[in-house]
């Protein structure tokens, strides 16, 4: 390979490495922008890996599926209406999508929280709806 051609590849080879160094200390709004949208999307993966993972146990209980299914749509409905009062003092602004974003976040992480509770309930606890 020619040695032109690596150099001029370096700085792709290195991108991934930069970035998480742009998180650490973003000095601009797109950048600050980009790593609040990077969180929310890391967090929403867990949550819906556990999500799964409880589907899955309470595949034999379909009323339970149904309670499930309809929680979590009205949680996502909670969570875009609260982060979108949350992040409304800079609607319009630069920063919205950070601000917005990382609501997002926090509140998906507090249910992985309330789904990791669910998925380690002992047998029973009568106030445990995932066997």
């Amino acid at each position: 390979m020619h040695p032109r051609f690596l150099l001029a590849l370096t700085p792709l080879l290195l991108a991934p490495f930069a970035h998480a160094d742009d998180c650490a200390s973003a000095a601009d709004q797109r950048t600050m922008n980009e790593c609040a949208a990077k969180d929310y999307k890391k967090a929403d993966t867990q949550l819906n890996a556990l999500y799964k993972q409880i589907n899955e146990r309470l595949k034999d209980n379909v009323e339970s599926k149904k309670r499930l299914v309809g929680a979590q749509r009205a949680w996502v409905t909670f969570r875009d209406a609260e982060c979108t009062f949350s992040a409304s003092g800079v609607a319009g602004g630069s920063a919205y999508p950070m601000i917005y974003s990382h609501c997002e976040a926090e509140l998906t992480l507090k249910r992985i929280e309330a789904f990791k509770t669910y998925l380690k309930c002992q047998e029973g606890d009568l106030s445990c709806p995932v066997p």
